[in-house]
C-alpha cells in the first residue's frame, strides 16, 4: 500500500473554521502559484468538512484527512460507526490517506466535551495496541492510516518516542508521519540532543512530515514548550526536519502547520521547506 501512495508535495494545514481566522488554502494558492500542493484538513465527525474543505475537494485538489476524535492506543475506539463515517468523509474530501496523532483524542465518550490530547504511555504493549488500531482503521476504510508522534509537557512510559513509533511501524506494517516540531518538544523535555534517536528510527517508513511553530513557556519554573502554529518553527524543528528530509527515502508530502497566521507571514517558510526539499509543482506533477 505505501509504495502506492501519491506524492503530494507540500501542504498547508486546515482545521474546521480556520480560513475564517487564518488563512484561506484557496485564496493562498491563487496569489502565490507554486507555493502549496495540497491541503490537510482535519476535524471531528461531530464538525465534519467546513466550506473551505468543501470548496477544495470541489477544485479537484489534493487533500489528506487528519482525524481529531480517535484513541489510537484503544484498538476498540475504531468502531464501526466512526469508521464508516471517518471513511466517507474522507471519499468526499479526496482524501489520499489518513492521519491523526498517536494518543488519546477523548477522554470517556467521544464528544466534543471531552476532546483532549494526550499522548500514548510508552512502552511496548501500548505500541502493539497502536499497531492493531492502524490495521483495523486501514481495512475498514481502504486507506493508510499515518499515526503521528503527538506533543506534550510530559510523558510517561520507558521508551523513546522514536522506539515507540518504530515498534507500532513494525507491527502494523505501515508508514509513519513524523511531526519535526512535537519531536523536538519530546527532546527538549526528556533532556535529548535534537537528533537522538533517529539513527535507529525507520526512516524508510516516514511518508510525511509535518514543520510546525512553537514557543518556549514558563510556568512557575516549569519549562515547556506550546505546540502553537505560530509562523516561526523553532531551530530544533528545523533541525530535526532538514535531516530527515535528506533521508526519508518514502517520503510523499510536508505539512506546514501555520493555518493560524497571515498569509504574508507564511510565504517564506514554504519557500524554505520547498528549496530544502528540492521539490517544485512541476517536479511534483511529473511523478
Amino acid at each position: 500500500m505505501l509504495a502506492a501512495l501519491p506524492r503530494l508535495g507540500v501542504g498547508i494545514s486546515a482545521e474546521f473554521d480556520s480560513s475564517r481566522r487564518g488563512i484561506d488554502a484557496l485564496a493562498l494558492r491563487a496569489a502565490e502559484p507554486g507555493l502549496i500542493d495540497f491541503l490537510e484538513y482535519g476535524c471531528d465527525l461531530a464538525r465534519g468538512l467546513d466550506d473551505h474543505a468543501r470548496r477544495w475537494a470541489a477544485a479537484g485538489l489534493p487533500a489528506t484527512y487528519h482525524f481529531l476524535d480517535l484513541n489510537l492506543t484503544e484498538p476498540l475506539d475504531a468502531d464501526d460507526g466512526w469508521l464508516a463515517a471517518t471513511g466517507a468523509l474522507a471519499r468526499e474530501l479526496g482524501a489520499a490517506w489518513l492521519c491523526g496523532d498517536g494518543g488519546l483524542w477523548h477522554f470517556g465518550p467521544r464528544d466534543r466535551g471531552h476532546e483532549t490530547l494526550l499522548p500514548p504511555v510508552l512502552t511496548r504493549d501500548s505500541a502493539a495496541e497502536m499497531a492493531e488500531a492502524i490495521r483495523r482503521v486501514a481495512e475498514a476504510t481502504g486507506l493508510a492510516v499515518l499515526p503521528e508522534n503527538p506533543p506534550a509537557p510530559i510523558y510517561l512510559g520507558d521508551l523513546h518516542i522514536l522506539d515507540y513509533f518504530a515498534l507500532v511501524a513494525e507491527g502494523s506494517g505501515g508508514g509513519l508521519l513524523l511531526d519535526c516540531a512535537h519531536l523536538a518538544i519530546f527532546q527538549r523535555m526528556m533532556g535529548h540532543a535534537p537528533l537522538t534517536g533517529l539513527d535507529g528510527f525507520p526512516l524508510d517508513r516516514v511518508i510525511e512530515i509535518h514543520v510546525a511553530g512553537g514557543v518556549m513557556r514558563d510556568q512557575e519554573g516549569f519549562a515547556w514548550v506550546e505546540d502553537d502554529h505560530q509562523v516561526e518553527p523553532l531551530p530544533d524543528t528545523w533541525e530535526i526536519f532538514e535531516h530527515v528530509a535528506a533521508r526519508a527515502q518514502s517520503l510523499r508530502a510536508v505539512v506546514y502547520e501555520c493555518e493560524k497566521n497571515p498569509p504574508d507571514q507564511v510565504t517564506d517558510n514554504f519557500r524554505r521547506i520547498r528549496a530544502t526539499l528540492g521539490w517544485s509543482s512541476a517536479s511534483r506533477a511529473s511523478e
